[in-house]
């Protein structure tokens, strides 16, 4: 295991990224919105997709120099275009305009389409729960090219892993954040798990003929993920694909000479409205505050050290990462520095 600070890591991935053609802000952008994933504890959102960012820019599949545009707008809707520069810089694009919106008019919607990979969903709750907003993430369209995900009961792929998020604030505690794919597991876990002769929990893919299997190569042979929760997971992953895809019409902007083919028709939709529409944000802040304390006031199961609030232990692996530093797993530092070296940075 490899153990780095977080600012080496920002210097290491600004350097990177710049080197591959991105300008400063976005560079900056990015290495920001990485770090604070492997901060967070959520590393399949980290730095592990720099070599992938390098690949596509060289392919190009990512103008890293461009920036995100309004395409339409009303008092409190927007239709945002990446213009296919990295999805974290126009998601943060969308969220701040759908932010200025939600203060003025209450609520707000905002779709954004265009865009690359957008990272850690919870980034974007994160930011609205800063502004004492409530908000609503739904990512879909990444399957119209590349299926990964069995439908329950079916025996051939259709959707994808259509993560959500949800961020609510509080008072003194930290915001309610949930963040998470509607498949059973990450597709970088899949990988990972792949790429290093592992074998995978059960329950979280099945085999090209839908049958349950731990073995990732199956997933690779045709296979696919499984929905969470089995038909109430499929549910909210089919829910997720119709308020994205669907809602935004972001077929309509796909472009194969572009972007690669899981992303092309991609749709990234978020909602945020104030959290004091119906009382004063005071009186919402103190209510938010108890109930997250009466949640971690139950009393803990056998195997378990305290119930949580969601969120939660994004806050205490920040807290630890910050002190101890940031593991990184060997192989996924060999690719960063591989990558690193074929841009002219030999001194990682």
């Amino acid at each position: 295991m490899i153990i780095r600070t977080a600012e080496a890591l920002r210097q290491l991935t600004c350097r990177i990224l710049s080197a591959a053609g991105a300008d400063r802000s976005n560079a900056q952008e990015v290495a920001e919105h990485l770090v604070l994933a492997n901060l967070r504890g959520v590393d399949t959102h980290g730095i592990w997709h720099i070599p992938g960012y390098v690949k596509a820019i060289r392919a190009g599949q990512l103008a890293p120099e461009q920036k995100p545009g309004i395409l339409e707008e009303s008092h409190n809707t927007a239709l945002i275009s990446g213009n296919w520069t990295f999805g974290q810089v126009g998601a943060r694009f969308a969220v701040e305009a759908a932010i200025r919106k939600a203060s003025r008019e209450q609520m707000a919607l905002v779709g954004l389409v265009q865009a690359h990979h957008v990272g850690r969903l919870g980034h974007y709750a994160e930011m609205a729960a800063a502004e004492r907003m409530i908000s609503m993430v739904w990512v879909g369209g990444l399957s119209e090219n590349k299926p990964r995900v069995m439908p329950f009961g079916g025996s051939r792929p259709l959707l994808h892993t259509n993560p959500i998020a949800l961020g609510i604030p509080a008072g003194e505690e930290p915001p309610m954040v949930a963040d998470f794919a509607t498949s059973a597991i990450s597709g970088v876990k899949v990988d990972n798990a792949y790429s290093r002769g592992e074998s995978l929990p059960p329950g979280c893919i099945v085999d090209k003929e839908g049958r349950p299997t731990t073995d990732p190569a199956d997933f690779f042979e045709g296979g696919g993920h499984t929905p969470f929760g089995q038909h109430k997971g499929w549910a909210v992953m089919l829910a997720a694909e119709l308020l994205s895809r669907i809602l935004l019409g972001s077929d309509s902007f796909a472009d194969p000479q572009v972007s690669d083919e899981v992303l092309r028709h991609q749709g990234d939709t978020f909602l945020v409205f104030r959290a004091d529409l119906f009382q004063p944000y005071s009186t919402f802040a103190r209510r938010s505050d108890r109930m997250q304390q009466r949640v971690r006031a139950v009393p803990a199961a056998p195997g378990f050290d305290q119930v949580r609030v969601p969120g939660d232990p994004e806050v205490e692996t920040q807290a630890r990462r910050e002190r101890e530093g940031i593991p990184i797993a060997e192989d996924v530092w060999q690719r960063m520095v591989e990558t690193a070296e074929s841009l002219g940075i030999n001194d990682c």
